[in-house]
C-alpha cells in the first residue's frame, strides 16, 4: 500500500521513465583538481575574510581559509621530516577535533593515504586495520569517552620502543595529541607530541613538500575508510582525491551553498565520510564554515552550537535527528537561522522528515543517500523539492552519476519495481584496499557497483530504498520489507523510534520482530495495542509476530543500526530455538 501511494506521488511529478535506468547529466563540469590543490584554491579565494573551521569544543577555536592552508602545510612539512614519504598511509584516531581536519587536508597536501580509524576501535580491531593497510604514523587523540588511546595501543606493544612489535610491524610512528586538561600536558614516552610534528618541518621538508605537490594526481589513493561490516573483518574502502573532490562539488551545488555562505553544524564524526566528505570537503569546496559542536555526538551541544554560531544548515543521520528533535522539545533553543542540511546515513522515516522541517525550521534539507563506497553520495533530494518528495524518496540521481534497479537475473526493471540498485560514476571508490576478491563481488566488470539495497526508481527519476537484500524477510513465501513496517510503526502517537528484522519460525521459515522504542513510559502503550494500529494499517502477513520494547537500539559509533545484532538478541530473547 505504501509502495503504491509513493509511485502515484512520483508519477503526479514528473512522469518520464519507464524503465528503472536513469543518467543524470550536468551543466557543470568534474573538476580535475586534487584535495591539496582545493585547500590551496580556497585559501586564495577566501582568504582570511571568512572562518573555516569553528571547533566549539576547543575554546572555541577560529580557522580561517588562509589557516587552514597554513596550519596543513606545516603538518605536511612535520610528517615528512618524520620520513614519511608519498604513497604511505598515515591512520588518524580520534573523535572531531580541528587536530583531526588539519591531519586530514595535511595528508592530502602530501601525498600521503588518510586512514580513517574508528575511534570506538578497541585493540583486536587497531592491530588488524593498521596492518590491513600498512599504516606507518598513526595520530591520535588523547582518549574517546573512557577509552586511553596510549594504554590500548600499549596493549599491542612496547610502546617505548619503535618499530613497534611484530603484531604491528609496519607503526614506526605514534602522534599524541594533547588534552584539553591544564592538568594533563604531557606526553608519555614513545609518543611523539602533534605540536612537536606540526612545527618540526625545516626548510628541505617544505621544498620536498612542494616537488610532491606537483607529483600528486587527481586518481592517486587519498583516503581509506573501513566499512562497519555486519560479518567478518571490515573491509578499507580506498578513496581517491577525484572521487571526494567531485563529490563534495556536486553535494554542495544542489543544496546551493554556491548562492550564499552558510555555516553548518557536522554532528555527524569525520571518520566517516558523512564529516569529511560531505562536511569537510563539500565545505572546503564553497567557503562554508565548519561548526564542529562537540568530540562526538550531542544533542544539547549541537543545539548551543546552532544558536550560538548561527548555523543555517545542519547534519546529521536519522538516528541523530531524532536525538536534536527530542532535545529541542525540552530546550526550545532560537533556530531562527536554520535553513537546510542533509539527512543521510540510514533509511530517513517519513515522520521523522516532516519533524525536522517543522520543529528544527529546516525547511530546505535535502535527504542523502549513497555508500562509502561511493564517495559517498550518489542520491541526493533538491531544496525546493515538494515536501511529498522529501519525505518519501532518497532524491535525485546525483549529478554526472547512471543509476539502474535489476531483477536477479541482472535486467533492468521496470519503473516502481523492487529490485537491486546499482550505481556506475566518477564516485566509484578505486578498490578495497588489497581485497582484489571483494573489489570485484561489488564492482562488476562493466563497471557496475552493486550496492546490496533494494531500491525502486519512479517514473520521474526519483529513487527510494525499501530494504536491504540481506534484510529482506521471507514469511511463508511473502517478501516482506522491513522499511515498510517500520514507516507505519514510526507513525503511531506514542513511538519514538521502530526497526523490524526477520527471526527464524518453523513454519513460516520467518517471523518479523519489532524493535519500539517509546516516546514516554505510560503504561497505556501496551504490545496488543501497537499490534492493532498496525492491523489497521497494513496486510495481517506484515504484522509483526513479535513486538519487544526498547530503551534504545545497537547502532555503530557513526549512528548506523546494527540489525544483525537485533537480530541475535531477538532470538535470545524470545528463546527461539534455530533449527540445524
Amino acid at each position: 500500500m505504501r509502495q503504491i501511494k509513493l509511485f502515484k506521488i512520483a508519477k503526479r511529478c514528473m512522469a518520464t521513465y519507464q524503465w528503472s535506468y536513469v543518467s543524470r547529466t550536468s551543466s557543470e563540469p568534474l573538476t580535475g583538481l586534487t584535495l591539496g590543490q582545493l585547500v590551496d584554491k580556497s585559501a586564495e579565494k577566501y582568504g582570511n575574510s571568512r572562518e573555516a573551521v569553528v571547533s566549539v569544543h576547543q575554546g572555541p577555536l577560529r580557522k580561517t581559509f588562509e589557516d587552514i592552508k597554513n596550519d596543513a602545510e606545516d603538518l605536511a612539512s612535520g610528517l615528512l621530516a618524520l620520513g614519511m614519504e608519498q604513497g604511505d598511509r598515515v591512520g588518524i584516531w580520534g573523535p572531531n577535533s580541528y587536530e583531526w581536519y588539519q591531519t586530514q587536508m595535511a595528508a592530502a597536501k602530501a601525498g600521503l593515504v588518510l586512514v580513517n580509524v574508528n575511534p570506538a576501535y578497541k585493540s583486536s580491531e587497531l592491530s588488524y586495520c593498521i596492518n590491513k593497510v600498512g599504516i606507518k604514523t598513526l595520530i591520535a587523540a588523547r582518549s574517546f569517552k573512557t577509552t586511553d588511546y596510549y594504554k590500548l595501543l600499549s596493549e599491542l606493544c612496547d610502546t617505548n620502543t619503535l618499530p613497534i612489535s611484530e603484531q604491528i610491524p609496519t607503526l614506526k610512528h605514534f602522534v599524541l595529541m594533547k588534552s584539553g586538561s591544564k592538568n594533563d600536558k604531557t606526553i608519555p614516552r614513545g609518543a611523539i607530541d602533534f605540536d612537536d610534528v606540526a612545527h618540526a618541518g625545516v626548510e628541505k621538508d617544505r621544498q620536498n613538500l612542494s616537488e610532491i605537490e606537483q607529483k600528486v594526481q587527481m586518481d592517486d589513493p587519498v583516503n581509506i575508510q573501513f566499512t562497519s561490516g555486519t560479518t567478518g573483518n571490515p573491509k578499507g574502502a580506498c578513496l581517491s582525491h577525484h572521487n571526494i573532490v567531485n563529490n563534495g562539488k556536486f553535494i554542495g551545488l544542489r543544496i546551493g551553498y554556491d548562492k550564499k555562505p552558510h555555516r553548518i553544524c557536522c554532528a555527524p564524526p569525520l571518520y566517516h565520510t558523512f564529516g569529511c566528505v560531505i562536511g569537510n570537503v563539500t565545505a572546503l569546496t564553497y567557503g562554508v564554515t565548519m561548526v564542529m559542536p562537540s568530540p562526538h555526538f550531542n544533542p544539547r551541544e549541537c543545539l548551543d552550537a546552532i544558536e550560538k554560531e548561527k548555523c543555517t544548515s545542519i547534519y546529521g543521520t536519522p538516528f541523530m535527528f531524532t536525538d536534536l528533535i527530542s532535545a529541542q522539545r525540552i530546550q526550545k533553543r532560537n533556530l531562527d537561522s536554520v535553513e537546510t542540511g542533509i539527512m543521510a546515513g540510514a533509511p530517513c522515516p517519513v515522520k521523522l522528515c516532516e519533524d525536522v522541517v517543522n520543529e528544527l525550521n529546516a525547511k530546505d534539507f535535502t535527504i542523502g543517500y549513497g555508500m562509502t563506497e561511493t564517495s559517498p553520495i550518489t542520491f541526493q533530494g533538491f531544496p525546493n523539492d515538494s515536501i511529498e518528495l522529501k519525505t518519501s524518496t532518497i532524491g535525485f540521481p546525483a549529478d554526472h552519476t547512471e543509476v539502474k534497479v535489476i531483477d536477479e537475473s541482472g535486467n533492468v526493471v521496470p519503473v516502481g519495481t523492487p529490485g537491486e540498485l546499482c550505481t556506475r560514476a566518477y564516485s566509484s571508490m578505486l578498490c578495497y584496499w588489497n581485497d582484489e576478491e571483494k573489489t570485484n563481488e561489488l564492482i562488476s566488470k562493466d563497471r557496475w557497483l552493486h550496492s546490496g539495497d533494494i531500491a525502486v526508481i519512479y517514473p520521474n527519476g526519483y529513487g527510494q530504498i525499501v530494504g536491504r537484500i540481506k534484510d529482506l524477510v521471507i514469511r511463508g513465501g511473502e517478501n516482506l520489507y522491513p522499511r515498510e513496517i517500520e514507516e507505519v510503526l514510526i507513525h503511531h502517537p506514542n513511538v519514538e523510534g521502530a526497526y523490524v528484522v526477520g527471526v527464524p519460525d518453523e513454519r513460516f521459515g520467518e517471523e518479523l520482530c519489532a524493535w519500539i522504542k517509546l516516546k514516554s513510559n505510560d503504561e497505556i502503550t501496551k504490545v496488543d495495542e501497537i499490534k492493532a494500529f498496525c492491523k489497521q494499517k497494513l496486510a495481517h502477513f506484515k504484522v509483526p509476530k513479535y513486538i519487544l520494547i526498547v530503551d534504545e537500539f545497537p547502532t555503530t559509533v557513526t549512528g548506523k543500526i546494527q540489525k544483525f545484532k537485533m537480530r541475535e538478541i531477538s532470538i535470545e530473547k524470545l528463546s527461539i530455538k534455530i533449527s540445524k
